[in-house]
């Protein structure tokens, strides 16, 4: 067990609503930021941000919109059927989509479900029909390659809501898991789950760092479904590094500045366009790149992250780019301080050590 692990999160410190839901007069930037620089921690508010960065600093964006990825459905051809919750994931290149069954649990939540067997069929809402094919990974059972009758984006679009999780209070608007640097996509593609680090951020605060110098440099990484009880490395997931953006990111570190991912995504769609020497190329396809201590980071500098359950692999991530004793120090400060975990919680920049002057 990890010292991580043994740490543990007491469920208290779940954020059951958006930040903009807890009190008159809130909006979604009132969370709070705990910096680390190796291994000095220190705490502010998130519209402290502007004043921890430094003109130069590149701030990597994901702009994948989220899909409203879960939908209700019963099993078998008709009438009656056990009802179930599907989880859209992942568009694979023949057309067919990765999904993930739920049962409801009568709490407006669901819990898991394994899928299977082939040949399962699910019927959806306006008479659509879902069909499973084979697992994702071969011998797993949650996620599985299923064929659907009718246009996925346009069924999530009509009948779909934000996944959510047990942890959660209730059921949120689309707009609640929209980040203000999410573009639509031609295809109607997206993400299952937020990519939730650039939450906090207003077009106020964009246009503040803007006005310091900090550029943004957006990307695209379609997140498929994390799950939050499984803490699963991730699956391959399609991505996509404009030209415009590789050569931002490598003119900024060129001139002294720092390639500062926003968020988990980030950091894979930017790491999967980086060469050996920390050259980003413009790319875009599909990457099954895990970041670990081992493999290390080639062109990320910082992250901007939420914080992370003690048994999730991007914990790996974090340590590859802080280190160990650095992610240990913070994530001990997060508890004693009482910070909110998950998607509409709070959120952590892990910076370099200051190089003393």
């Amino acid at each position: 067990m990890s010292l991580l692990e043994a740490l543990g999160v007491p469920a208290e410190l779940s954020a059951r609503v958006p930040a903009e839901q807890r009190g008159p007069g809130l909006g979604r930037d009132d969370v709070r930021l705990m910096v680390s620089r190796g291994a000095e921690v220190s705490h502010h508010a998130f519209r402290e941000l502007p004043g921890q960065l430094r003109a130069g600093d590149v701030l990597v964006v994901n702009t994948s919109p989220t899909l409203p990825a879960a939908v209700t459905g019963r099993l078998g051809t008709e009438g009656g059927g056990e009802p179930v919750v599907v989880h859209v994931s992942t568009r694979g290149e023949d057309g067919r989509w990765a999904v993930e069954l739920r049962t409801p649990d009568g709490r407006g939540s669901t819990r898991p479900r394994p899928g299977g067997p082939p040949g399962t069929v699910v019927r959806l809402p306006g008479g659509a029909g879902l069909v499973l094919t084979e697992p994702l990974v071969p011998g797993a059972t949650r996620l599985w390659w299923a064929r659907v009758d009718t246009s996925v984006p346009a069924l999530l679009a009509r009948y779909g809501r934000p996944i959510r999780y047990g942890y959660t209070e209730r059921d949120q608007p689309l707009s609640a898991y929209q980040t203000v640097f999410a573009l639509p996509s031609p295809d109607g593609a997206g993400s299952a789950e937020m990519p939730s680090a650039g939450r906090p951020f207003t077009a106020r605060m964009v246009t503040e760092l803007v006005s310091r110098g900090v550029q943004f440099a957006p990307l695209t990484l379609h997140t498929g479904v994390a799950s939050a009880e499984a803490y699963e490395p991730p699956y391959p997931e399609r991505y996509a590094v404009p030209g415009a953006t590789a050569r931002l990111v490598n003119a900024a570190r060129a001139g002294g500045g720092r390639a500062i991912a926003v968020g988990t995504t980030a950091v894979r769609a930017l790491e999967s366009a980086a060469d050996d020497g920390g050259v980003v190329r413009a790319a875009a396809g599909w990457t099954d790149l895990v970041v670990t201590p081992a493999r290390g980071v080639r062109v990320v500098d910082g992250l901007l992250t939420g914080l992370h359950e003690p048994r999730a692999s991007h914990l790996l991530m974090l340590e590859a780019i802080a280190g160990r004793p650095a992610l240990h120090r913070a994530y001990t400060e997060a508890v004693r301080e009482l910070y909110l975990w998950h998607e509409f919680g709070d959120v952590h920049l892990l910076l370099p050590a200051e190089e003393p002057h």
